[in-house]
């Protein structure tokens, strides 16, 4: 690289600051932050974010989605660089995951106008709304609109609260009518790229400081009713049970195997019920929701065929019928091999540590490379914690990952038409 390239860094004080000062915005009297899509606390995010785009030299504007961007022209190129994440939060959870993307691009971009260094491509920052899918609305809201994947059910859908996603829209200051227009034609997008804390603890394991994600994980849930027969508890013979609640529990062991063989990457139950419900009655009915995750799909596949497999056995062996309903399995997503290896140059120019790895977790990125060219960086979640209050990142990776985005962007620019 020219070493007016090398030269180039974010302003790692301002954006731990930056990063701290978000976090106030909804914290949590039990711990953390809780800021739920078009809450109240999202919109002052929003907000905030947004006079800090103002003050940056960026120019500003919000979607009918809700999404914000931020806009640095470049110098003559058709299409544009997205970079950023999301603002939105869980219930009780920690400053990091999203905020950190959204201001590490602002960074990247603040840098690049300190320098006063034009890139070919305008340089969009964008913090996409309701990625997390609060209160049960559909998730990745605002990366869907940008994309044009946001139905009409999806608009209808009525939430935990009894709310549909366009009033919750409507009430944080969007436009539902308008949607079609927040849609981005593939035609303007040169690439996309999100920096994200791991929110898991392989990249610490490792060692490495910097991520490099070539792919995003699929996945398939699967919700499994089984039907024995309630019997009185005292008086019903061991050999002559038909009970729901072993079926259940050997179908668990059997989920948790499909990982430890491997045949998919991880596999959970993470709902489990039995009725009735009462100690001195054997119960007749159980129903497990299990979740399995590869970065292969042939593997999903796999494991699907093999789960119903083993239903099958611990049917024939319990005595029960068990009923596998799956739900829609969500494909895995490459990330980029160009834009990538942006991401691993970047972080080789800085001397810094890398790991390539899959994203366990769903990502706004996997919306966007459905119409551009999308990559993700990782900086290392400590002792892997996420989605709760203790989670953290050292300031000092905060920042390098901060530098190997900017230098992403700055090699996509000079690559991509």
């Amino acid at each position: 690289m020219h070493s007016s390239v090398c030269e180039l860094r974010v302003a790692g004080d301002l954006l731990n600051d930056r990063i701290a000062r978000l976090a106030c915005v909804g914290a949590d009297p039990a711990g953390g932050v809780t800021r739920l899509a078009y809450s109240p606390e999202d919109v002052r995010a929003r907000g905030l974010v947004a006079g800090w785009m103002a003050d940056a030299g960026l120019e500003v504007w919000v979607d009918a989605a809700t999404n914000l961007f931020g806009r640095l022209p470049g110098s003559g190129c058709e299409t544009a660089l997205l970079t950023g994440s999301h603002l939105d939060s869980v219930v009780r959870a920690g400053p990091l995951d999203g905020p950190a993307g959204v201001l590490s691009a602002l960074a990247a971009a603040e840098a690049l106008r300190r320098a006063d260094r034009q890139l070919r491509h305008d340089l969009v920052v964008v913090a996409f709304s309701n990625e997390e899918g609060a209160r049960g609305t559909p998730g990745m809201v605002g990366s869907k609109a940008v994309t044009g994947a946001l139905t009409a059910a999806d608009l209808a859908h009525v939430d935990a609260e009894g709310v549909t996603l366009s009033d919750r829209i409507r009430a944080a200051g969007g436009d539902p009518a308008g949607i079609a227009e927040a849609a981005w034609s593939p035609q303007r997008i040169a690439g996309f790229f999100e920096l994200h804390v791991e929110q898991g603890p392989v990249l610490e394991d490792s060692g490495a400081r910097i991520g490099v994600v070539t792919g995003i994980t699929g996945q398939a849930g699967v919700t499994a009713t089984i039907s024995g027969e309630a019997n009185h508890a005292g008086t019903t013979p061991m050999s002559a049970r038909r009970d729901a609640a072993v079926a259940a529990a050997r179908l668990v062991l059997a989920v948790r195997a499909l990982a430890d063989d491997g045949y998919v990457r991880v596999a959970t139950t993470g709902t489990l019920g039995i009725g009735p419900g009462v100690r001195n009655v054997i119960p007749g009915v159980a129903t497990v929701g299990i979740e399995i995750r590869d970065d292969a799909a042939g593997r999903i596949g796999t494991g699907l065929e093999i789960l119903d497999r083993w239903a099958g056995d611990i049917a024939a062996s319990t005595g029960t019928a068990i009923t596998l309903q799956r739900g829609v399995v969500q494909p895995p997503v490459p990330m980029d091999p160009s834009l990538t290896r942006h991401i691993a140059d970047g972080a080789d120019a800085l001397g810094a540590t890398t790991l390539t790895m899959c994203s366990g977790a769903g990502h706004d990125a996997q919306i966007m490379a459905g119409i551009a060219p999308a990559a993700m960086v990782f900086v290392p979640s400590v002792d892997g914690v996420s989605h709760a209050p203790g989670e953290d990142t050292a300031p000092e990776d905060l920042t390098l990952g901060a530098d190997v985005l900017l230098r992403a962007l700055l090699g996509a620019d000079a690559q991509l038409k």
